[in-house]
């Protein structure tokens, strides 16, 4: 079931949730059959993001906190094993930006980078804890609402004009790109575009099983209820600044590792996708789904990301003024998302089929024989 803030799970049986968890499963698994390369590298790149989202739902939707900084996780964890890929493709020399920029030696903090599995760790440990520094200073310090999502805003500032300022180290306002292999398997190959769709569907299948079952136990309640009344938590004798940093901490490590496989299918990291809009874009993924609710993060990244390519295709110019309106329609008239209106629908279903129950049976009788 999903969170109780909800009453999703409350109001469909269960075996519909779980037929509806298959249907989805199923639909990843042939998608590689009906949909073109270019189609499924798009799905590769959303079911990435979708990650990310259930990393923002874990701390939005259940701990209460608001952060406009993914972007910074997401990019740290792309830019590490960037740095693998950049070292792969150069067999292991210096990369051509470095040598534009007059460096002449591989810095010491790259050659680290050469190994996949430490680019892999680094990637999920870095961004989990940029996380939970940032999270441990503040939240003990009681900085929250308003004042830590403003906070978060200044770090992606801070992030992107030290990414843009390091172009001997970072690439600059180009990034990192360029990327020919991943293990000695060419990126191009559409076998290997195939598989990694594979590898991207199992870790968010993964990442959304490991999150049910950590709403699933004490902690989550935890969570909630630091979300709905910090001050009494503390009174209880918890510690909110605790489980507030491991809930940054959390996200932080699910955004990194969106951005190990949005690298993957994309083949480029720049700055430009760590910035404030891309932060608010993700925030609006989960608020359109139905925060506190795990399968709408997913569900709302997908109709988002979706919506965005087909309408930019036909309407370059009106992505933006449709990612506005939505952003306004969300939060006056869908404060639940999508999954909260499917819920509310369920709801008047059941309330309907109820009413109708209750209503007794009285057959019709001829005016004659009722004389009678």
């Amino acid at each position: 079931m999903l969170s109780k803030g909800t009453g999703l799970g409350r109001r469909i049986p269960k075996p519909w949730l779980l037929a509806a968890y298959g249907v989805a499963v199923v639909l990843l698994l042939i998608a590689p059959m009906f949909l073109s390369d270019f189609r499924l590298n798009l799905l590769s790149k959303f079911l990435a993001f979708a990650i990310l989202a259930l990393g923002l739902d874990l701390l939005w939707g259940y701990t209460g906190i608001l952060s406009l900084g993914q972007g910074v996780f997401f990019g740290v964890g792309a830019y590490s094993m960037a740095m693998y890929l950049k070292l792969e493709a150069t067999g292991g020399k210096l990369p051509d930006f470095m040598s534009w920029s007059g460096i002449d030696k591989l810095p010491a903090f790259w050659a680290p980078f050469g190994s996949f599995g430490f680019a892999l760790a680094a990637a999920i440990a870095l961004p989990a804890l940029l996380a939970f520094a940032l999270g441990w200073f503040t939240f003990r310090n009681r900085v929250r609402g308003v004042y830590f999502t403003i906070l978060t805003q200044a770090l992606v500032i801070i992030a992107v004009t030290l990414f843009v300022g390091q172009q001997g180290y970072t690439g600059g306002t180009n990034g990192i790109t360029s990327f020919k292999t991943v293990l000695g398997f060419s990126l191009s190959d559409p076998n290997v575009k195939t598989a990694l769709y594979y590898i991207t569907a199992a870790v968010l299948i993964g990442s959304f099983v490991l999150c049910r079952w950590l709403v699933s136990t004490r902690l989550a309640r935890v969570l909630e209820a630091i979300r709905d009344g910090e001050n009494r938590v503390r009174f209880f004798g918890y510690d909110p600044a605790v489980f507030q940093s491991f809930a940054f901490a959390l996200s932080g490590a699910f955004a990194g590792l969106a951005g190990v496989l949005f690298v993957f299918h994309v083949g480029i990291i720049s700055p430009s996708m760590m910035g404030i809009v891309p932060s608010i874009e993700m925030v609006l993924w989960v608020a359109a789904g139905g925060r506190g609710t795990l399968i709408g993060a997913v569900v709302g990244t997908l109709a988002l990301n979706w919506s965005k390519s087909l309408i930019s295709e036909a309407y370059p110019d009106g992505w933006l003024i449709f990612l506005g309106a939505l952003f306004i329609v969300v939060v006056v008239f869908l404060p639940r998302g999508l999954v909260g209106l499917f819920g509310s629908a369920v709801d008047f279903i059941r309330r309907r089929g109820k009413r109708h129950d209750r209503i007794p049976y009285r057959p019709v009788v001829p005016e004659g024989e009722r004389q009678l």
